[in-house]
């Protein structure tokens, strides 16, 4: 597998985190873990899968993924090309007018939002480029021309801010009562822009922590009692609903990427 990476330029750097290439020579398998932010994605060779479920789906070409609580098992076929936009948190609110959570653990063709003449025509110049470097300009063109409203939700970004600050250790009331909403508001303005709940959104915050910072060494008992976690059997299920796995059985796989 072969990965390339692509930061934004200055005008998508608001809502677009990076672009990742991922290019295979061989069929293969990778698993997929809750992020914190929606991914876009253009095919451009080769044929991928969703082989999560007994049942394995064939991806479309173009498609947008919300956010996520459990993984998803996919399989890149040999001579794959897909072209990955992560947003940042609430990014993607830039470019869609729906209400993010609609697409909380779905993953959906983009020909839902986008014109399927446009679409065409961008998938064949990703198909043409000559490079990544290219087709990078190409989809930044296209996401230019869809950016429908620049101003972001400042209340939200500040609690997404407090949220990883706490390591997703924060009171949904305590945010709420900061920003000067009840709870109810608070969490349906949330859900419209991030694409999940805030409890949710914690919850992912809290256990890509400790997947993301666990030492060949690390106690993970340590870990899961410095997120908050006080209930051994609470801890493992909830990370097994994340990574598919028991704390112990994941981190003796590797990650693909």
């Amino acid at each position: 597998m072969h990965i390339e990476r692509f930061i934004p330029g200055e005008i998508l750097k608001p809502f677009i985190r990076q672009y990742v290439f991922v290019e295979t020579t061989e069929d293969l398998v990778n698993r997929i873990l809750p992020d914190t932010s929606l991914v876009m994605a253009f095919r451009y060779s080769g044929n991928i899968n969703d082989i999560t479920s007994a049942h394995p789906d064939q991806l479309p070409s173009a498609l947008i993924t919300g956010l996520k609580k459990s993984p998803r098992l996919i399989n890149y076929t040999s001579n794959t090309g897909n072209m990955l936009v992560l947003f940042k948190t609430a990014g993607a609110a830039a470019f869609f007018k729906h209400p993010l959570h609609e697409l909380f653990e779905a993953s959906v063709p983009l020909d839902n939002f986008i014109a399927p003449d446009q679409l065409i025509s961008i998938e064949e110049q990703l198909a043409e480029a000559a490079d990544n470097q290219q087709r990078v300009i190409t989809i930044e063109q296209f996401l230019i021309k869809h950016i429908q409203n620049h101003k972001q939700d400042q209340l939200i970004i500040s609690a997404l801010q407090k949220i990883r600050l706490s390591k997703g250790q924060i009171k949904i009331k305590e945010l709420a009562d900061a920003h000067y909403l009840s709870q109810d508001a608070f969490e349906k303005r949330f859900r419209r822009v991030v694409g999940t709940s805030p409890k949710q959104f914690s919850t992912i915050i809290k256990i890509k922590s400790i997947v993301d910072n666990k030492s060949q060494n690390g106690s993970l008992t340590q870990m899961a009692l410095e997120a908050g976690y006080f209930d051994q059997p609470h801890f493992n299920k909830e990370f097994k609903l994340f990574t598919g796995l028991s704390p112990t059985d994941f981190f003796k796989i590797p990650q693909a990427w």
